[in-house]
């Protein structure tokens, strides 16, 4: 007898719909699994049996197959034991047929225990698109499934639970609608932050635009701690924004039951010895976001950018241009999101005092030599470049009086709004998403404007992607001053935080 359940998988950061197709027929017993099973989905096997056996029913005695459509797509992860055991027992007739419109997902334990599964989130919303109505979830994972607005998801704990509901003898209550209710623990504050107002001034720059920064200083002048600070200055995530961060979260394992969903947005800080397939994202057999795709809608810290190995760096060149992230393997192809914020840090020099203090040792050739570790092309695609010097003991003695980072923050807010009514909700969100189109439209100069750019563009050597981020910083410098047209204090203070020149000192 042959019967058919429907459940998802994932593809990448998305799910599909999948059927798991069971059969069992006569001969010698047998457990098969097909449709390009990896290791964890061949040994479901034995889990199903003995989930199966634990929670008092009977295991047929029979030649088993099963397989999962479409069978030319690889099938990963422990999300397919559930309804490999649907399947089975219902097939047997020790379990009615689900509805048409139902579908199972999760792991099970040898108890019959269901145990949570990543990626709950992009299958959930798979099983929206597909028309499934009732979605069968582990209870852990249910507030993440109840994301997908329009399911009704039934939180199982328990084989036994299930069995009872499908059989009409004690219906599974629907999971409630996930609401945040506790209060997000404070961020780090600008107000603690002593001196660095320039600083400060390039940090609301890229925050309110969505631009690249890089900071270049000393050790100890501040440059991580100001880094740290920038989320809290940053636009909130809108609905959609939070739906597909946190659905990249979700596929690797990052979400909890109490905070299945992105409130704020993200912060990654890789520590410098990560491999080019860490942040870009790969592996074999299925292949998984990197912390590119961890930072979607975020912020990319780098700190110490010059030790990071030459080929990870190289990796955010297509991402930081294009907003996504295309891995190629001989397993298969994906492309990962990949919209996030660029704060790099560095010192000058490997001891860090080139061109601040006496104390620097280091010859021209090694200052170079460390200097030069980043290429042409990568601080080509930096919008802002800001010198951060030591603080002297006369700031560093006085009480904290900066502007705290909610003051800021209005500020940032209301340039971006003016940007979403001059873009739309779709497509650009930001200045520095900008495409040749919306520059000619938004970035027009005035003549005054066009000869001190012209100026620079030959003063300074621009290429055109470095005349463009200009033209996209001072369009945000201008947000921030009301959002009218592009005025040459505008232009002049964009073309101060120009990357070419800042290595000679």
């Amino acid at each position: 007898m042959m019967t058919q359940v429907r459940t998802l998988g994932l593809h990448g950061v998305e799910g599909y719909e999948v059927t798991c197709e069971c059969d069992l027929a006569g001969g010698l017993p047998n457990f098969d699994v097909g449709g390009l099973p990896d290791a964890a989905v061949k040994e479901a096997r034995d889990r199903v049996r003995s989930a199966v056996k634990n929670c008092g029913f009977q295991f047929p005695v029979s030649r088993i197959t099963v397989n999962l459509a479409p069978a030319d797509r690889k099938k990963g992860g422990t999300a397919y034991d559930l309804p490999i055991l649907v399947g089975i027992l219902t097939a047997n007739g020790q379990l009615p047929r689900p509805g048409e419109r139902a579908a199972f997902v999760g792991e099970l334990s040898l108890s019959g225990a269901v145990r949570s599964v990543p990626g709950m989130l992009p299958m959930a919303l798979a099983a929206k698109a597909a028309g499934i109505e009732e979605l069968f979830v582990p209870a852990d994972a249910a507030p993440e499934a109840t994301l997908a607005k329009g399911l009704t998801v039934y939180p199982v704990a328990h084989v036994s639970e299930l069995a009872a509901h499908l059989r009409g003898e004690e219906k599974i209550l629907p999971a409630q609608a996930w609401t945040s209710g506790a209060e997000e623990p404070p961020q780090p504050d600008f107000a603690e932050v002593k001196g660095q107002e320039n600083v400060k001034r390039a940090l609301e720059i890229a925050a309110a635009g969505g631009h690249n920064i890089l900071m270049i200083g000393p050790p100890g002048s501040g440059k991580s701690m100001l880094a740290r600070r920038l989320p809290s200055i940053l636009p909130e995530l809108s609905e959609k924004e939070a739906l597909e961060a946190t659905a990249v979260h979700s596929v690797l394992g990052l979400t909890t039951k109490e905070r299945p969903m992105l409130s704020r947005r993200p912060f990654r800080s890789p520590h410098h010895t990560i491999s080019a397939i860490g942040m870009a994202g790969g592996g074999n057999p299925l292949i998984r976001p990197g912390e590119i795709s961890l930072a979607h809608h975020g912020v990319l810290f780098l700190d110490e950018l010059p030790e990071f190995h030459k080929d990870v760096l190289e990796v955010l060149r297509q991402p930081m241009e294009e907003g996504r992230v295309q891995i190629s393997r001989a397993a298969g192809s994906e492309v990962f999101p990949a919209r996030f914020m660029l704060v790099c840090a560095m010192n000058p020099c490997k001891c860090g005092w080139y061109g601040y203090s006496s104390r620097c040792r280091c010859g021209p050739r090694d200052v170079e030599k460390y200097q030069h570790k980043i290429s042409g092309p990568m601080l080509d695609r930096i919008d802002l470049v800001v010198d951060v010097p030591p603080p002297d003991f006369g700031t560093l003695a006085e009480k904290p009086e900066g502007e705290p980072s909610a003051v800021i923050k209005k500020r940032v807010d209301g340039a971006r709004a003016l940007q979403a009514e001059r873009f739309g909700t779709e497509g650009v969100l930001c200045n520095a998403q900008m495409g040749r189109g919306e520059l000619e439209a938004f970035c027009a100069l005035d003549s005054g404007c066009q000869a001190m750019m012209k100026g620079a563009f030959e003063r300074m050597g621009l290429t055109a992607r470095g005349y463009d981020r200009i033209l996209r910083v001072a369009r945000t410098i201008a947000d921030l001053d009301g959002g009218g047209e592009i005025q040459a204090a505008h232009l002049a203070e964009a073309l101060q935080y120009r990357a070419t020149g800042w290595m000679a000192k």
